[in-house]
């Protein structure tokens, strides 16, 4: 089911992505609603799936993963779907998405080091051709809200 989601449901969305944590009052008062206004257009957003989840954002860096990095998959003929399955076992994976063009999977990683990098795509060339690229920095990070 849609529904419409006027200029206040998307900076009541804006706000919630800056912090999901934040009140029903508080939200109200960046956006100019009371806070039932603000507690009842989340829950229609919720409830017809416009808001997904809330989740906390973590740092991947004071857990000890110092490298971040974006690696496709190329796989050998009959091996993506064997790969479909065990990917969702690599904890190095943060998102994993299937497409379109000469490779078949891109994952953003993070890992430790170098050499936890090299025992990574060493898993992965079981099952396919590999590129790696090393993240930078973010220009971007965190979808914001279709306007």
């Amino acid at each position: 089911m849609n529904i419409k989601v006027d200029e206040l449901s998307l900076k009541i969305l804006q706000a919630l992505q800056k912090n999901s944590r934040a009140t029903f009052v508080e939200i109200g008062k960046e956006v100019g609603l009371t806070s039932p206004a603000v507690a009842e257009r989340v829950k229609k957003m919720e409830d017809v799936g416009v808001i997904a989840r809330y989740s906390a954002q973590v740092s991947h860096v004071a857990l000890g993963y110092q490298l971040r990095a974006i690696v496709t998959l190329r796989a050998f003929v009959g091996k993506l779907r064997p790969f479909l399955e065990v990917v969702k076992g690599y904890k190095e994976v943060i998102n994993c998405y299937r497409i379109t063009g000469n490779e078949n999977i891109i994952m953003e990683v993070v890992l430790k080091d170098q050499f936890h990098l090299e025992k990574f795509i060493d898993k992965l060339i079981n099952y396919g051709e590999t590129r790696t690229h090393i993240v930078l920095s973010d220009v971007i990070s965190n979808a914001s809200v279709i306007e």
